[in-house]
């Protein structure tokens, strides 16, 4: 199964998850399967991605629009790459 993550940068409302979305609908993923935040992407406390984290089975796959909406710390980026890798879901960016 597909599984979308989509984040923006300011909860202000001044920025859309709209083209982000869109993007991953036609990458394949149902809108029900898509997560999201509106948080910087240095916070650790995510909700959506957390859930969207919980959501894999084997075989899944994690599509994001680019890979800066996962995180901007490479350290967290190939922690969050390596959990999955071993739990057998794939990434698409």
């Amino acid at each position: 199964m597909l599984i979308g993550y989509a984040r923006v940068s300011k909860a202000d409302g001044s920025q859309s998850l709209d083209l982000q979305r869109d993007a991953l609908v036609v990458a394949g993923v149902h809108n029900e399967q898509i997560y999201s935040d509106r948080a910087s992407g240095k916070r650790d406390d995510r909700p959506g991605l957390e859930a969207c984290l919980k959501a894999f089975r084997k075989d899944d796959v994690l599509v994001i629009w680019k890979l800066d909406r996962l995180g901007r710390s490479l350290q967290h980026l190939v922690r969050v790459v390596a959990d999955l890798n071993q739990r057998g879901v794939g990434l698409r960016v």
